[in-house]
């Protein structure tokens, strides 16, 4: 069956956009990928550095264990261990430093396919999202990890005639292991600000809905840590109750949008009333000019 000449414009008409689109998707994955391979090649070089700034609050819980600071030791009992854990935090500190730049990609891809307004009301969430994640990992580093290695210190024992000592020796993975965890699950839950928000814009939530479910959120809070937290009660409680005060800022940024929601809708009523009676008034002079 042979394609006529219209049928072939129509095609071509119809297959630019995407032809477009695409070629607009692959320019931003080029500069996402190619910005994250650059911090990670970044973080790499610097690998061993960035783990002992990791190690820095595991000192912090020594000292608070009345231990010496400068004798903390980690262990690997593998030869490629240490390794594979320097490309792992490399990997995890790449996409960190590059998570700015792959958020902008993303916006200025789908930028394009929204209205002023919709723009306007998505880009102080995007810039809110790292910042909510930067004060989730300094809970994490300044505060959480020296609290839950000291809880862990706690239970070496000495040893003596009558018991035989215990002493904690992390492997270098586990405990990069643990510090990611511990980042990324604070991270991932001081989100919920800005997810609640977004949700309250668009209409899914109100503030309302959220202030009758606090019980909910509750029970679901201490869930959430039981299931993103290693298995001690240090760490589930720690995370689960930055995760109630944050359901309560979300209570309140759903007001405070839903009152700017409010505001906007009056403005909007009242321009309108304005354009209608300008609108009877023009109609009614032109009545009179015409008789």
């Amino acid at each position: 069956m042979s394609i006529t000449d219209s049928e072939k414009d129509e095609i071509e008409k119809s297959s630019a956009p995407l032809m477009e689109h695409l070629i607009e998707l692959r320019r931003r994955l080029i500069w996402s990928i190619g910005g994250f391979f650059v911090a990670f090649l970044v973080c790499f070089f610097f690998a061993k550095k960035l783990f002992n700034l990791l190690v820095v609050p595991f000192k912090w819980a020594t000292q608070w264990a009345g231990l010496d600071p400068h004798k903390v030791e980690l262990i690997y009992t593998a030869p490629q261990e240490f390794f594979f854990t320097q490309v792992k935090l490399a990997m995890f500190g790449g996409m960190v430093i590059a998570f700015p730049l792959i958020a902008t990609q993303i916006y200025k891809f789908i930028a394009p396919g929204l209205y002023k307004n919709e723009r306007n009301a998505f880009l102080p969430f995007l810039i809110a999202s790292p910042i909510l994640f930067l004060m989730g990992a300094s809970l994490v580093y300044f505060f959480f990890t020296p609290m839950v290695m000291w809880f862990f210190l706690a239970m070496q024992q000495a040893g003596t005639d009558d018991q035989v000592q215990i002493s904690l020796l992390p492997k270098v993975s586990e405990y990069l292991s643990l510090i990611m965890t511990l980042i990324f699950s604070f991270g991932l839950v001081f989100q919920l600000p800005v997810v609640t928000s977004l949700m309250t814009r668009v209409g899914m939530l109100s503030s309302k809905a959220l202030a009758e479910k606090r019980k909910w959120a509750i029970v679901i809070a201490f869930v959430v840590a039981a299931v993103l937290t290693p298995p001690d009660p240090m760490s589930q409680i720690g995370l689960a109750i930055p995760t109630i005060l944050l359901y309560e800022v979300s209570i309140w940024a759903a007001r405070l949008i839903e009152r700017d929601q409010v505001k906007q809708k009056l403005a909007r009523e009242k321009q309108e009333a304005a354009e209608a009676v300008a609108e009877k008034a023009a109609d009614a002079s032109s009545k009179q000019a015409r008789s």
